[in-house]
């Protein structure tokens, strides 16, 4: 890899080239950098503030997920369904880029106080929602803080420790995550069978307002570049190039594809994000700083993230629903059906950070954990209505240990690739790509499920009785199924009344045959997806660790 030359006498023009170098000796001068002068105590306290947060955000769409469900049958919502957590991921996305801009111009520490007050002011309206329309605008209130928790708290981590050194605090994030991937659900659950919904979103109150006090007092403001610009307007176009594409993947469910409510959209999307390129191309301070991608090493991290996600968002979101819907489990018992997936992560996410720290390679790592995420989602499109409970939960564990590192590693990646200057770009456009990929990743999924829910259901009707039985019953909800997806089967009685009554156990075993098919399909898709970012990650060079931090930052204590 090519590293610019320096003369004795004068240094050359720096290579546009964005590639990692190896740490060179350095002048006192140039040295300093954001760990230099914090004490052991010091770099632990703010190591502590940063587990909060990450903590608060990883552990509220543990709760949502499990919640979700029942949260959709009490506000009718079943055709809204991915939108709870669509919009969340779409605002945090938009703003995680100008959340690792603004915190390079002017220091982590403001920018992430800011990002947790504005996801608490989401939560406390989202358990006021009286609708399903009011808790999607709250939640777009919530991502727009929750774009700040995880960048800004990886790319302080990248501040202060080296890349080799990182690795053991990537291993404590995957602890973090797993923390709240173990108490969320089942908190979650808990809340919603004993008390309320409303109550998943007030949890993060506490937990947010404790995070607050850390950070003021643990936190040093790390200086940057604040003659930065901010690329307003590409997010604004960016936004507005998404969402329609968004709404189009998610029209598929009622529309058919050549209409302009799908097709339209989609086009009319694609088209302003090409817009969007342009605008980043010229822009001084772009959001996505294209010339990210004339690294290597980050474009193909970049790539498999996106991919990798949309398995992995499938499965929080839907199995759940299998779990409720299909095998009638509450909300409590839900939760605690996916913790062999959520272990799986655990285990693997600490102990990636663990190997890379220790070994320094971690490319076999990344391509072994995709393969893993694979094999288990091609396990998961086999799920049906009885299959064996301990069987499902070895699928969901080997794929929960093959997400694991790609949750982790792919940070200590982009971070060790990229020049420390662009650090903070890097880590959020990673956490951006990642994100963009579970919104459209879960657009597609919802889109595809309601699509074979027309297929699935109407076969296994047909199966469990004559021609014609159901006839009545469909008659009256206009060939509408999101609702035969509600929890607990809860119906309207006269609806009930439209099936004979020999045939009303056999009606309902064939819906929750139909759901669970259309469920494992869905799997067929991350499948795909995860051998797209196998592919993806071939291109990975490995690259050595740093074992110094990078110079260039000051912290002010």
């Amino acid at each position: 890899m090519a590293t610019a030359r320096r003369s004795p006498s004068r240094p050359s023009k720096p290579s546009k080239a964005i590639t990692a170098k190896r740490p060179s000796k350095a002048s006192p001068a140039s040295s300093h950098h954001a760990g230099a002068d914090l004490s052991k105590r010091a770099k632990q306290g703010i190591v502590v503030a940063i587990m909060l947060a990450l903590f608060l955000g990883a552990l509220d769409q543990t709760i949502v997920g499990t919640a979700l469900p029942q949260i959709i049958t009490e506000l009718n919502g079943a055709n809204l369904y991915t939108w709870v957590v669509t919009i969340y991921l779409l605002a945090s996305t938009v703003t995680v880029p100008i959340y690792g801009k603004l915190s390079d111009m002017y220091g982590r520490k403001p920018l992430l106080l800011i990002g947790v007050s504005l996801f608490l002011i989401g939560s406390a309206l989202a358990g006021l929602s009286q609708n399903i329309e009011q808790l999607i605008i709250f939640r777009g209130i919530q991502g727009l803080g929750a774009g700040a928790l995880f960048p800004i708290a990886l790319a302080t981590i990248g501040d202060l420790f080296s890349a080799k050194e990182r690795g053991r605090y990537q291993g404590l994030f995957g602890a973090v995550f797993g923390l709240s991937s173990l108490i969320g659900p089942a908190l979650g659950g808990w809340l919603t069978d004993t008390f309320s919904w409303h109550l998943i979103f007030y949890v993060n109150l506490p937990i947010g307002l404790l995070s607050i006090a850390i950070i003021l007092l643990e936190l040093p403001t790390i200086k940057g570049r604040p003659n930065q610009k901010i690329d307003f307007l590409g997010a604004i176009v960016f936004a507005a190039g998404i969402i329609p594409v968004l709404i189009g993947l998610t029209n598929v469910q009622s529309n058919a594809f050549a209409t302009p409510e799908v097709a339209g959209l989609i086009a009319a999307g694609l088209a302003i994000l090409c817009l969007f390129l342009f605008i980043e191309a010229k822009a001084d301070e772009p959001i996505i700083p294209l010339e990210l991608f004339k690294n290597r090493t980050f474009a193909a991290a970049a790539t498999a993230t996106f991919f990798a996600s949309i398995g992995f968002f499938a499965s929080i979101i839907f199995l759940p629903r299998y779990f409720q819907t299909v095998l009638g489990e509450t909300a409590t018992n839900s939760g605690y059906a996916t913790l062999p997936l959520l272990l799986g992560v655990i285990i693997s996410s600490v102990g990636a950070g663990l190997l890379v720290a220790r070994r320094g390679r971690y490319k076999s790592l990344i391509l072994g954990a995709i393969v893993l995420v694979t094999v288990g989602s091609l396990l998961l499109t086999n799920i049906k209505a009885d299959t064996d409970p301990w069987v499902l939960r070895g699928w969901m564990f080997l794929a929960g240990l093959g997400v694991g590192p790609t949750l982790s590693v792919f940070t200590i990646v982009v971070q060790n690739a990229v020049p420390f200057k662009f650090l903070g770009a890097a880590t959020s456009n990673l956490t951006f790509f990642r994100q963009v990929g579970g919104s459209v990743g879960l657009a597609i999924v919802g889109s595809y499920f309601g699509g074979q829910l027309t297929t699935t259901i109407p076969t296994e009707l047909a199966a469990a009785a004559p021609a014609g039985t159901f006839d009545p019953f469909f008659a009256a909800v206009g060939g509408n199924l999101d609702q035969l997806t509600n929890v607990g089967g809860q119906f309207d009685p006269a609806l009930l009344a439209l099936i004979p009554a020999e045939y009303v156990g056999a009606f309902f075993n064939a819906i929750k045959a139909g759901i669970a098919d259309a469920i494992g399909s869905i799997f067929w898709l991350a499948v795909v997806a995860s051998l797209v970012a196998l592919v993806a990650a071939t291109l990975i060079e490995e690259i050595p660790l740093r074992s110094k931090p990078s110079e260039g930052v000051v912290a002010e204590l």
